[in-house]
């Protein structure tokens, strides 16, 4: 996890009921992790990462500006709250992501001439194909 030991003092933690696998001891336990993040009001990064946060995860926030996770996934509360900070791991490498850019190549004068030979070597291939004609005997 990258980014989110600077975050935990900002993160609010909340256990609900799961809806996960568990049957009865889903009903008794509060075993599911909620995850609420305030990107707004963060300290972590700087005003730029933040609106370069806010744009990317815009779909993903609600209008007050807060991330909220949910991990459900185990029985235990304890599994849970580490998946809920790997989401949030994962989903902060992902929006900070640059593509490496592409430079664009010519195809070496090598390339060009075996080309046009597989071309041609083709073309006589299917010129090949067409009836056979008897010679002016």
């Amino acid at each position: 996890m990258q980014y989110v030991p600077r975050l935990q003092f900002e993160i609010e933690l909340e256990y609900t009921r799961s809806r996960g696998p568990g049957g009865q001891h889903v009903n008794r336990t509060n075993s599911a992790a909620l995850l609420r993040w305030s990107l707004k009001d963060t300290l972590c990064f700087t005003e730029e990462q933040k609106q370069h946060l806010l744009l990317k995860l815009a779909k993903q926030m609600t209008v007050d500006g807060d991330l909220i996770l949910r991990s459900d996934e185990f029985r235990d509360q304890e599994a849970n709250r580490k998946r809920v900070f790997e989401k949030l791991d994962e989903i902060l490498i992902q929006a900070f992501f640059v593509p490496k850019k592409r430079r664009a190549t010519k195809p070496s004068h090598s390339a060009k001439v075996k080309r046009r030979n597989v071309k041609r070597q083709r073309g006589e291939i299917k010129a090949n194909r067409g009836k056979v004609r008897q010679g002016d005997d």
